[in-house]
């Protein structure tokens, strides 16, 4: 089982490390030499070595006779000169892989190409079991999908099954994939039938884009498990004997008193206070209007956060006066500031019917909790993507 491989269970804890650090990973994050001494003994775990005194394999030696197509990663690190051992060229490409995101192409060339699967043993290697292979075949962890279906989907008879919902990630969000649900289809590219590693590929193409999914619901209208998909998750069951089936979505700050209205979330927030921003609604102006707001040392404000299908609006908490409405194509950026997980903002064009160009205000806003401001964030960033540039600096 390949959640019981010892070297596949280290890799994804140095993985979690390497996140839990924050910020851009760089050759100088404490954690990335562990990632990369583990993922080189899974490729070099099980690799068999040529009788009769051959020269010694090493992972490089099948990476090189992968198609010229498979990654460019492969031809820079063979092409370098600096380079000239076998296992140089394996950690250059190691290390181009990981900026690349492209080591789980390279693996899936490897598991769709019998005469370099010989490479390895199948009983001892990780490479060279199917079941092991698909905890490298499956980019999410490297690539940072960040959609949050578990670490890596499982592949049962030719169909994608979500078998974790990360937290913090879009899905959570969302709150509509459920553990157990399978992954039909994305953006119409169909998933049935898929290899190991399918529906990391077209994520990895669509990188950047918005993403449509079709899903089969494990759990049918009388709550019960959808019949037709027994066999499946019997097999998944015993792939993953820790799998269980989500009931429901793992909603953020369960216990936490949220406002209703109308049948609507409200965020309950404090408003910080307003600031002029001049013409330019961009996302780097948040990084010196937050502070002038602040700064401003602005009465605070106790309010009630809509954000709508169409527009965001504040109110006033005490009287529920409607203190703004702001439209998305009004809306130029939102992101939240490092030094407080808790305070966030967002542009608006204050007078965009001037003629002479629109001028732009940034409000500023304290949520409760860090997984609150991250969720108002991803909620006005993802409503209208032709106008909100997301970020946080």
């Amino acid at each position: 089982m390949a959640g019981k491989e010892p070297l596949l269970s280290a890799l994804k804890g140095a993985v979690l490390q390497l996140r839990e650090g924050g910020g851009p990973c760089t050759d100088t994050s404490p954690h990335l030499v562990s990632l990369c001494q583990r993922l080189e003994s899974i490729l070099r775990k099980g690799l068999r070595q040529p009788a009769w005194g051959f020269r010694r394999r090493d992972y490089w030696h099948w990476l090189e006779q992968l198609p010229a197509g498979t990654s460019g990663s492969i031809q820079r690190a063979g092409g370098c000169e600096r380079t000239r051992t076998a296992q140089g060229r394996g950690r250059f490409f190691l290390r181009l892989a990981l900026q690349g995101k492209v080591l789980a192409v390279a693996v899936r060339e490897l598991a769709q190409t019998p005469g370099l699967l010989e490479f390895y043993d199948p009983e001892s290697s990780i490479l060279g079991s199917e079941d092991l292979r698909e905890g490298l075949g499956e980019p999410g962890w490297v690539a940072g999908a960040e959609l949050g279906f578990g670490h890596t989907p499982r592949y049962v008879e030719g169909r994608v099954f979500v078998t974790k919902v990360l937290p913090k990630s879009q899905a959570e969000v969302d709150e509509v994939v459920l553990a157990g649900d399978i992954l039909d289809e994305i953006n119409g590219c169909s998933l049935r039938y898929a290899h190991s590693g399918q529906a990391g590929a077209i994520l990895q193409k669509l990188k950047g884009q918005p993403l449509i999914f079709r899903l089969l619901r494990w759990r049918w209208h009388d709550g019960q498990v959808y019949e037709p998909l027994l066999p499946y998750l019997k097999v998944l069951k015993e792939k993953e004997p820790h799998f269980q089936l989500q009931h429901s979505p793992q909603r953020r700050g369960e216990g936490e008193p949220r406002q209703l209205q109308g049948g609507r979330l409200l965020y309950n927030l404090q408003y910080l206070g307003r600031t002029s921003v001049g013409t330019y609604g961009g996302k780097e102006v948040l990084q010196q209007a937050i502070p002038a707001v602040l700064e401003g040392h602005s009465a605070v404000r106790e309010v009630l956060l809509d954000v709508k299908e169409s527009e965001v609006l504040v109110q006033e908490k005490a009287s529920s006066k409607l203190l703004c409405r702001h439209p998305y194509p009004t809306i130029s950026c939102v992101g939240r500031c490092t030094w407080s997980s808790r305070i966030f903002a967002f542009c608006v064009a204050s007078s965009p019917e001037s003629p002479d160009g629109s001028t732009f205000d940034c409000l500023v806003f304290a949520s409760s909790s860090e997984q609150e401001c991250e969720e108002i964030i991803e909620r006005i960033g993802l409503l209208d993507n032709d106008f909100i540039l997301r970020n946080s600096f």
